[in-house]
């Protein structure tokens, strides 16, 4: 069994009736995680509203021999306070999590603009001088931006251990996400890849039931096929997992305990999901941000869309929920002007106020049966 296959990320942990984090259950998690002979476990700070390292120190780092456990943690740079230095964030980590030193330290959700911030705050010499302190054994990114911007990041900086990508079946050929390009860039570096986001935030745990006919498999969960899909792509060594209750987690240890790669057969089910899935009409949106420049409201436009197109493919998900109120977490769809800014600065001119309007129950342009449903199934908005 490779014990470091699957990770346990502390992102999406087990909640209270009142919203706060299950700590006793997390344990009991975590607990059931090592006796399968799991170690890895990820944080960052922004996770569960800036909780998630005390949380890790508290249900694993204060109650495990530190070297039994494989921890990884986050530098994230637009969390960094007013002349705050990265030897400063990084020791207010060790302090939190308790954790020593990190076996991995990674530079958060890197794309261009972020790469220029660690290029003025001088954040890769100092990743070194960690490597070389041992505060941290292996350094490294995860990504979110295109294969040519992770070219450019890896040719300039051979001295990054590995890369953490969103890796899952439905995005494999994305355009925007660029999964598949992604990691044979990855490839090319000869970079090991720390996979995230295999289930696509959830979504891809509850498909459709037509789908789950293509997979033809009712006694195997869709988030297992996505685990394997995710863990069978060349490269990978890890698969980082948040897991909200127990039976995901036992869903994911038979699934990597033993694994075994898809076969050339189980790939093509996927592949007629995938097709499946992206048959259904959704706003062409590409995320080119323009719309959210130009929005006297700062609504994230462009993200609020990718909701609505998600609600579109795998209906009313724990995963389109999360999404939401992710991103709308500082502006709702609500406060749309419909002043037209976005349409004009839309390459393609689409009118983003009426997908905006779909966020809000009002019809905008969804059917009417695809309006029934939200009335069926409110979300959280």
């Amino acid at each position: 069994m490779n014990e470091q296959l699957l990770g346990f990320g502390f992102m999406r942990l087990p909640a209270l009736p009142d919203g706060n984090v299950d700590l006793k259950q997390t344990c009991a998690m975590a607990d059931r995680f090592l006796e399968n002979g799991f170690r890895w476990f990820d944080t960052a700070r922004p996770y569960h509203n800036g909780n998630s390292e005390r949380l890790l120190h508290d249900a694993v780092i204060a109650r495990y021999k530190r070297e039994d456990l494989l921890i990884a943690d986050k530098m994230t740079l637009w969390l960094f306070k007013e002349g705050q230095t990265p030897e400063e964030y990084v020791q207010e980590q060790l302090a939190v999590t308790g954790a020593e030193y990190f076996d991995r330290y990674l530079l958060h959700a890197m794309d261009q603009k972020k790469v220029e911030d660690a290029d003025r705050r001088g954040v890769w010499d100092h990743l070194c001088r960690m490597k070389e302190q041992g505060i941290a054994r292996k350094i490294g990114l995860s990504f979110h931006d295109n294969a040519e911007t992770l070219d450019r990041i890896l040719t300039a900086h051979p001295e990054m251990d590995f890369v953490q990508l969103q890796i899952n079946y439905i995005d494999w050929f994305s355009s925007s996400v660029q999964a598949e390009q992604c990691c044979k860039i990855a490839q090319k570096h000869k970079k090991p890849v720390i996979v995230m986001e295999p289930v696509k935030g959830g979504m891809l745990a509850s498909l459709p039931p037509e789908a789950m006919e293509i997979l033809g498999t009712p006694d195997r969960s869709a988030a297992s096929w996505a685990i394997r899909y995710a863990a069978s792509q060349p490269g990978v060594v890890t698969v980082l997992s948040g897991m909200s209750n127990m039976e995901q987690l036992e869903d994911n240890i038979r699934t990597l305990k033993d694994f075994t790669p898809l076969s050339a057969e189980e790939t093509a089910r996927l592949d007629q999901v995938r097709d499946w899935l992206n048959a259904i009409p959704v706003v062409q949106c590409t995320r080119c941000g323009y719309c959210a420049n130009v929005c006297p409201q700062e609504l994230p436009i462009s993200n609020l869309i990718a909701v609505l197109n998600s609600y579109r493919q795998f209906g009313v998900s724990d995963g389109v929920k999360g999404s939401y109120r992710w991103y709308a977490r500082n502006h709702t769809p609500a406060e749309c002007l419909h002043c037209g800014a976005c349409r004009r600065a839309c390459p393609v001119a689409l009118d983003k106020s009426q997908c905006l309007s779909a966020l809000t129950q009002k019809k905008g342009d969804l059917t009417e049966e695809e309006y029934a449903r939200l009335d069926d199934h409110p979300l959280v908005w």
